[in-house]
């Protein structure tokens, strides 16, 4: 009888120890935060420029103007497994339409860039545009996050009926080399300058290098608030 009654406390005893463990190894995978509680936004990478066509242009995008000039002044390189597109002596912006998402559910944009040259009182150096909805004219309705090397940071441009509204989210030719990330929240960015609620589904995002500068456009994502 108390072989019986040991052996049966034994039984417990293992499942307790494996219910801990199994608890222990969930708690454990738990992805956090950036502030350590709960779970960390759901992130969707919209570019990452890893996959080129034959003349380097990334596959799905487009030239404001002219394809093939964009082809000219826009390039994917790579510096080691990292990927981006270079614009250089730009006359135009690129685009797709191949990306689309909920700003409502992923309203952060986030981007990186990189100038190595600017010219001398230059008041456009880049722009990332996102492109939330079209009006009744199927324009794209825009927002356009500029940086400046001469306007203020924070200044924001009404683009009118066939521009995009602009937001000067840096100012200043520096630095240089160095990758920068931006962070916006284009949903309500969207919200407070267009004074509507943007389209279910963005429809594009848009590069813009500035004449005359030489600017490296890195990964684009979007994430949950």
């Amino acid at each position: 009888m108390n072989d019986q009654l040991s052996k049966v406390g034994m039984e417990k005893l293992f499942c307790l120890i494996l219910i801990l463990v199994i608890g222990v190894l969930s708690a454990g995978s738990v992805v956090h935060g950036a502030d350590g509680h709960g779970p960390a936004p759901h992130v969707v990478v919209l570019e990452d420029f890893q996959h080129p066509d034959e003349d380097a242009f990334p596959q799905g995008w487009e030239g404001s103007r002219s394809k093939v000039t964009a082809k000219e002044a826009y390039s994917i390189h790579k510096e080691g497994e990292t990927a981006f597109l270079k614009g250089k002596g730009a006359n135009q912006r690129v685009y797709t339409k191949d990306i689309t998402w909920d700003p409502k559910t992923h309203p952060i944009l986030r981007w990186r860039w990189r100038i190595h040259s600017v010219p001398e009182n230059t008041e456009f150096i880049a722009a990332v545009f996102a492109n939330l909805d079209l009006d009744y004219l199927f324009i794209p309705v825009s927002t356009k996050y500029v940086w400046s090397g001469t306007r203020e940071k924070g200044d924001v441009k009404d683009g009118g009926i066939f521009s995009a509204a602009e937001v000067v989210i840096r100012s200043g030719n520096g630095p240089i080399g160095e990758w920068i990330e931006e962070e916006v929240n284009a949903y309500q960015d969207f919200k407070d300058i267009h004074h509507h609620e943007p389209a279910p589904q963005a429809w594009g995002i848009s590069l813009q290098s500035g004449p005359g500068v030489e600017v490296d456009f890195g990964s684009i994502e979007i994430s949950e608030k």
